[in-house]
């Protein structure tokens, strides 16, 4: 059982006996979402989009996604490229899913995120838990992650910003440790990028993994709002991958759930295409203080 999932529905059960809870179990914002969000879902309601979608999403959402990747990440990929999910984490379980089975072995740094693991378990893979040091303040060492790579291992799952350390990898580490990377064609990497926001060192940017030379075509890139809209309990999430990685996915997801919400993804295009910069900043400020 996912850890922080069960602590959370403690702290609801005993939100629901009158008791008053602060909870730092899951990563939710203490806001609600940007007006104009809000404004959408009740515009989506009121003009009936509430019908099923493609299972990739709608067409309007997955441009909006690309366009926002090439802005602000450089990133390009088509909207046939982009996969919508519901919830970041569905996006992660089926890129390990569809690139994992047993007798592989899936890289993960440590600290991590409870459920990295348990999904891995799922496919049959079997984890391999990367530890990194406070001296190293959490980052990935290079040598020890060249030194963990065997010819079973399929994937490394790279949270930046990490989950639950906050550590963000320079641009420069980050290209050594795909110098590392580069020399096993076998090794794809899922790119967990959901907390790419919320970096408070402007002199330390964050940098997608797949912008890096060589990387792109190896990369499964999963990103989504609920950190940064504190649209949480919309779950929606995406994937952006080359289409050969995306494809198995995009399969899976036909046999899980379908589509994503109609309403939640009207809630994201408004969210990427009305929401402005400086509130994103705003947040941003709040959660530094």
């Amino acid at each position: 059982m996912s850890a922080t999932v069960e602590l959370f529905s403690k702290v609801k059960a005993m939100e629901a006996d009158g008791k008053k809870v602060t909870s730092l179990c899951v990563g939710e914002p203490d806001f609600p979402p940007p007006q104009a969000v809000l404004d959408e879902i009740i515009q989506a309601v009121s003009s009936g989009q509430t019908t099923y979608t493609a299972v990739t999403g709608t067409e309007e959402l997955r441009s909006a996604i690309a366009a926002d990747l090439l802005k602000r990440k450089n990133l390009k990929y088509k909207s046939t490229e982009v996969l919508v999910s519901n919830g970041a984490k569905q996006a992660v379980y089926q890129g390990v899913f569809a690139l994992c089975g047993p007798g592989d072995e899936v890289i993960i740094p440590a600290p991590f995120w409870p459920s990295y693991p348990e999904m891995v378990a799922l496919t049959g893979a079997t984890p391999v838990i990367l530890p990194t040091t406070i001296e190293d303040e959490f980052l990935i060492n290079p040598k020890s992650l060249a030194a963990a790579i065997t010819p079973k291992t399929k994937m490394m799952i790279f949270c930046n910003p990490s989950n639950p350390s906050g550590a963000v990898h320079s641009a420069s580490l980050m290209s050594e440790i795909a110098d590392v990377v580069r020399e096993h064609p076998q090794l794809a990497v899922l790119s967990d990028e959901i907390y790419e926001r919320l970096v408070y060192n402007p002199s330390n940017p964050h940098v997608s993994f797949a912008s890096l030379p060589g990387m792109y075509d190896r990369t499964l890139t999963v990103n989504g709002f609920s950190k940064a809209y504190a649209m949480t309990g919309l779950r929606l999430g995406y994937m952006a991958a080359p289409a050969n990685l995306l494809k198995p996915c995009v399969t899976i997801q036909s046999q899980l759930t379908s589509c994503a919400s109609s309403i939640s993804q009207a809630a994201g295009v408004a969210a990427l295409t009305r929401v402005e910069e400086s509130e994103m900043e705003a947040n941003v400020e709040i959660m530094r203080k």
